[in-house]
């Protein structure tokens, strides 16, 4: 299998975008663009999960209170 094929796509385009090297600062920058960007991502997800089940407090309250450990057979 070739290695083109073991990147994701999201990998090649960084792979033609970043062919230069960059200094540590940048580095750290870019990395903190892309976690913020994904971070975003989830919380419209969430917000959106949320708006569509009509969920708010309430739900949240009664899933803090839910026991939702899997149970073993000690043996």
């Amino acid at each position: 299998m070739s290695v083109a094929r073991k990147l994701s796509n999201i990998q090649l385009e960084l792979l033609k975008v970043f062919s230069v090297d960059l200094s540590d600062e940048q580095l750290m920058e870019i990395k903190d663009l892309l976690v913020k960007y994904f971070a975003n991502k989830v919380t419209d997800e969430m917000d959106k999960l949320f708006e569509d089940n009509n969920w708010g407090e309430e739900q949240i309250e009664k899933w803090s209170k839910e026991y939702m450990r899997t149970k073993y057979d000690d043996k």
